[in-house]
């Protein structure tokens, strides 16, 4: 379903104000089911920045009621565009709420369209690597600070603080015969094109599914991936992939990993969740400030000033953040959704330890919580770990998210 907003609508994903004057390609949501047994999950994708809680809610009771899919066996992602429309209040933008109505509204008929086509269906699974779209942006400096965005054009640049995740993963269905049903494919890595412009655009995820989409397969869902730390700008050159190249490079990359796939009629489905409550980070008032070692402020620091103190309200009247955590497992293959900016660290670690299933992480889904950096991060700095509206969470919340999925994917060994 078309989510384009009108030009004219309020943009987020550059924390300022910013008017939409432009639309280069169309933002969507869309929506695949799988039924077996009689047990039904749905994966829901939209083209935006984030998704919050409310609104998660919103749609599972409303697909619950119309679509006969149980409200939690319904995973909510945002490809995490930053060439959107303000589905939520970030900085200086409020939320549009005539358009989150919209929204939900287009995903429950895209709802109704998938649960109406249901097929006989094989599924298959492959994944290919890819090292050459996503980079990780945290450069650490000669003074053992971290720079968000650094590259090594810079003589004070030292190394890259951490791995990425190259896996290209993809969940690929087709007709008995052989006729291409659609696909969901998992890639790390933040989009970010034309999110400083008036320009709307879907990014590199929307280029992947224009492409998957003239190649044969209809229906493309793109879920991302633990891409806290995670961009397609190359610190070696100080560059940045163009969505064409990198959307048409993952695109050729999902092909080859359905090229290698075997085909099997037989995959249940299930869902399993947890709520936590996480705990959020202790503030210095040189944290509120912004001028602890390593803070890394990327717009006007009085955006950042006028929004701490509903910050510090709300902190000091929920004490605590809820969190849910969910896994929609096809098969052998679980998808765990985490409400967050998530570090690709704890993305590696989710995989590893759900060994021998095969884990994918999908990041921004059923909800927003902001950025959850891995605890050496904090003692280095950079703009993820600075504490804003966008990063708020204490050192442990990662792992303790991490450890959750693992346990949910355990149950199912």
């Amino acid at each position: 379903m078309d989510i384009t907003p009108p030009v004219g609508t309020l943009k987020i994903g550059w924390l300022k104000k910013i008017v939409s004057d432009k639309v280069l390609d169309p933002l969507c949501a869309r929506v695949a089911v799988f039924e077996q047994g009689g047990a039904r999950v749905a994966f829901v994708q939209l083209d935006t920045l984030s998704i919050r809680w409310s609104q998660v809610r919103e749609m599972r009771s409303r697909l619950e009621r119309v679509c006969k899919i149980p409200a939690g066996h319904v995973m909510v992602a945002a490809t995490h565009n930053h060439a959107g429309p303000a589905v939520a209040g970030t900085g200086e933008v409020p939320r549009d709420e005539s358009y989150v109505e919209s929204m939900i509204a287009s995903v429950v008929k895209a709802g109704q369209l998938a649960v109406k086509g249901l097929v006989d269906a094989e599924i298959g699974f492959g994944s290919v690597f890819e090292f050459d779209v996503g980079y990780n942006r945290r450069i650490v400096m000669r003074d053992g600070t971290v720079r968000t965005h650094g590259h090594f054009k810079d003589p004070l640049a030292l190394c890259v603080e951490g791995p990425v995740d190259p896996e290209v993963a993809v969940l690929a269905a087709r007709t008995p015969d052989g006729r291409p049903l659609g696909c969901l494919v998992n890639f790390t890595c933040h989009p970010t094109h034309h999110g400083g412009s008036g320009e709307l655009s879907a990014g590199y995820p929307g280029v992947l599914i224009r492409t998957l989409q003239a190649r044969g397969w209809p229906v493309t869902l793109f879920l991302n991936g633990a891409c806290g730390n995670i961009h397609h700008n190359n610190p070696m050159l100080g560059v940045e992939k163009t969505k064409e190249e990198a959307g048409t490079r993952l695109a050729e990359d999902a092909l080859k990993a359905i090229a290698g796939m075997a085909f099997n009629p037989t995959w249940p489905v299930t869902a399993a969740t947890e709520t936590l409550s996480l705990p959020y980070r202790p503030v210095s008032p040189e944290a509120v400030a912004g001028t602890v070692r390593g803070a890394q402020r990327f717009i006007d620091p009085a955006i950042y000033d006028r929004g701490m103190p509903a910050l510090l309200k709300r902190i000091e009247t929920r004490r605590m953040q809820p969190a849910e955590v969910q896994v929609l497992s096809i098969g052998e293959i679980d998808f765990a959704s985490i409400p967050a900016e998530y570090f690709v660290e704890f993305g590696l670690r989710i995989k590893e330890q759900a060994h021998p299933r095969h884990a994918l992480v999908v990041s921004h889904a059923n909800g927003m919580i902001g950025y959850v950096p891995t605890p050496g991060a904090f003692k280095r700095g950079g703009y993820e770990t600075t504490f804003a509206a966008s990063s708020r969470m204490a050192p442990e919340a990662g792992d303790m998210l991490a450890d959750a999925a693992v346990r949910l994917i355990g149950r199912k060994r």
